[in-house]
């Protein structure tokens, strides 16, 4: 990949007719979709944008970029081109960059980081910890993912830094790192059931369902309807609860069930009284993920942090 990489930019830099700044222009409408706020982006006037967008088409016999309902839409050419000139214009900002060392023991700056209500309980504490040993001058602000697609869109935009979560939409503008799979488990009241105990699917069936949803609706485990749907089967959500801590604490004591990520069951499980069990089918993991901008690359105290994250999220 490098040495495609290093080729294209020998290519343009040997074109005379070639201004390297189309690049940049192109970038910015990859990530925008949108020639104005492409334009602002990069400190260029809607005319000089659109110039530039022409002077693109021009140079690589393709529209590129297509207008549409939701935006300046890119062709399969544009795709295609995304991450060389991406990771082209990363390595031209390096070479800049070279001087400027990050030093996270001395670094002063504020990091926006987006999370789930599982990334806020499972990935956040690890991560303010490794920071204060890491990074003291660094603050850290936490906001939750509410509307899945407005947070990758503020990501975009650069509101925030990174997003971390699971079942994160898809982005062709963005770049994700797996940090770790995530798996599935039962709680029932403690009292009522052993740690441990096995669980029929007619009985899973039969009970009635504890569910998180953030947005009210049928949340993330549409995944066990789905599966349960495959087997002619249907369960019943008698509570639906907007935060995800809230579910141990109401199946305790009652004759609900819940399905809910392990690693959070795990550390509630004692403190609300309620037992763990597994599954009476397999139902596959998912990934919790660090999702980011490419642009985020050619900042030194970015990429550190990234690169934290990642460190993080293989210890937990």
């Amino acid at each position: 990949m490098k040495s495609i990489i290093t080729i294209c930019i020998i290519v343009f830099m040997n074109l005379a007719s070639v201004d390297l700044n189309l690049l940049v222009a192109f970038e910015a409408l990859m990530e925008e979709r949108n020639v104005t706020r492409a334009g602002q982006r990069i400190g260029l006037a809607q005319p000089s944008m659109s110039s530039a967008l022409t002077r693109l088409r021009g140079l690589f016999a393709d529209e590129l970029f297509v207008r549409s309902v939701s935006g300046m839409q890119p062709t399969a050419k544009a795709l295609s081109l995304a991450q060389p000139i991406s990771e082209a214009l990363g390595q031209i900002r390096g070479v800049f960059d070279a001087g400027s060392v990050f030093e996270p023991a001395t670094a002063r700056r504020r990091l926006t980081v987006a999370v789930t209500d599982y990334g806020d309980l499972v990935v956040v504490p690890p991560l303010v910890a490794a920071l204060r040993r890491e990074a003291p001058g660094i603050d850290l602000v936490v906001r939750p993912i509410i509307n899945l697609a407005e947070s990758v869109a503020s990501l975009e935009r650069g509101d925030i830094d990174a997003l971390v979560g699971g079942h994160l939409p898809a982005s062709a503008r963005v770049i994700r790192h797996p940090l770790f799979d995530e798996h599935f488990v039962c709680i029932r009241d403690a009292r009522r059931v052993d740690a441990g105990a096995i669980i029929t699917t007619d009985e899973f069936t039969r009970l009635p369902h504890a569910l998180f949803s953030s947005t009210g609706g049928d949340g993330v485990p549409g995944t066990i309807d789905a599966m349960l749907t495959r087997q002619g089967r249907k369960r019943r959500i008698a509570v639906t609860l907007p935060h995800v801590v809230a579910v141990p604490f109401a199946v305790a004591g009652t004759d609900l069930v819940a399905t809910m990520a392990g690693r959070i069951a795990y550390r509630f499980a004692a403190s609300a009284g309620v037992a763990i069990v597994p599954l009476p089918f397999e139902v596959p993991v998912f990934v919790i993920e660090l999702v980011h901008t490419r642009r985020a690359m050619a900042d030194p105290g970015l990429r550190w942090f990234i690169d934290m994250v990642a460190r993080v999220g293989r210890t937990i």
